[in-house]
């Protein structure tokens, strides 16, 4: 045994286990989001960690990849400043609302609505072929609606994420692309710095409460630095047609993973 947080035991064994699912959680996420469907349910694995220290611990690792991919696409990748920028700041704002949320409501009452949006999304994704591949935008991008939706966006997501956490990404990409008409891969670059906004948002109430276990959430953030950085190198050099097909792959994956826990709870 290397260390102990309170009555979680760290070990060298757990921490390469942490460090792996966190390099897989984020390429997955530096593409199209949805790291956290890897990465949280790894976390819940360890023995004594709490729900609420298992959502705290896996925003050290989420912040930590997405600040990587985040600067390797806006190298390549010109995303929407006017509208990503504000939408991040009230994405903030909704993440520290879902963090305080988190540790009051209980995951079950979220589960259901969750799971329908993104069945939802899956086939609507699934049934427009076209979506995303070229950018369309909705609003012309100097309108209030234009940066009103992304804004009204971030908030909603920025909600979510401080409360429950998988998926957020892709339902930020896929909220931009449907909403906006972002191609895929603009969406991927602006859903970044939005993402990146969620994550310090949950992390400026859950570190001061005390939720973080350091060694668990250090072991992800290496993890996530380097698949953060592999990933966003990947979505551009492939484009949004790849990025495209990973969405679905992380949506029915979301459905699959949320859908058996409910089962399970139920059974």
């Amino acid at each position: 045994m290397l260390a102990a947080a309170g009555p979680v035991e760290v070990t060298a064994g757990l921490l390469l286990l942490l460090l792996a699912a966190g390099m897989l959680a984020g390429w997955l996420d530096a593409v199209v989001g949805g790291g956290g469907i890897i990465q949280l349910p790894v976390l819940m694995l360890v023995p004594g960690i709490t729900p609420v220290q298992a959502l705290a611990t896996n925003k050290v690792g989420s912040i930590a990849g997405t600040t990587v991919s985040a600067v390797t696409y806006l190298r390549k990748v010109k995303p929407d400043k006017s509208a990503a920028l504000p939408a991040a700041a009230l994405a903030l704002v909704g993440a520290v609302l879902g963090a305080m949320l988190a540790t009051v409501v209980p995951e079950a009452l979220f589960r259901p609505l969750i799971l329908v949006v993104i069945v939802g999304v899956a086939l609507f994704t699934l049934l427009k072929p076209s979506l995303g591949a070229e950018a369309m935008l909705r609003f012309p991008p100097d309108s209030v609606r234009h940066h009103a939706t992304a804004w009204g966006l971030g908030f909603v997501v920025g909600v979510y994420d401080g409360v429950l956490g998988p998926g957020t990404g892709s339902f930020l990409v896929i909220g931009l692309v449907a909403l906006l008409g972002f191609s895929f891969l603009q969406a991927s670059a602006s859903g970044k710095i939005v993402n990146w906004a969620t994550n310090l948002g949950a992390l400026l109430f859950f570190v001061p409460a005390g939720h973080v276990i350091w060694p668990l959430g250090l072991a992800v953030a290496v993890g996530n630095i380097t698949g953060g950085w592999l990933g966003a190198r990947t979505a551009i050099r492939l484009g949004s047609g790849f990025v495209r097909i990973v969405f679905i792959v992380v949506a029915g994956l979301l459905v699959l993973t949320m859908g058996w826990d409910m089962l399970s709870a139920v059974l």
